[in-house]
């Protein structure tokens, strides 16, 4: 599966509060609620947790990669510099 397939499949999370919030309203505002038709709500509302419980995680790990590559890069800048890190340590510098 390619990314445009897959960013395709996730879920859109604003969007997804959304329509929780609008199920919310929709109890909210029922002097007497139908028991079928509220079943559905739940099990809409279920279902929507569910993805974007599973879309929250997806971006977790997004962010943990973003920031183990950032890692790196200020490892390799510090490691792999021009020979000169001991004079960009802040330990070094004479007051």
């Amino acid at each position: 599966m390619t990314k445009n397939q897959n960013k395709k499949d996730e879920i859109n999370l604003t969007k997804s509060l959304e329509e929780l919030n609008a199920i919310v309203t929709w109890f909210d505002e029922q002097e007497s609620v139908d028991v079928e038709a509220g079943l559905e709500k739940v099990r809409e509302a279920a279902r929507l947790i569910k993805m974007s419980k599973s879309r929250l995680a997806q971006i977790e790990n997004e962010f943990k990669e973003i920031e183990k590559e950032i890692g790196e890069d200020i490892s390799e800048d510090s490691d792999g510099g021009d020979g000169d890190s001991e004079a960009n340590n802040p330990d070094n510098i004479p007051f």
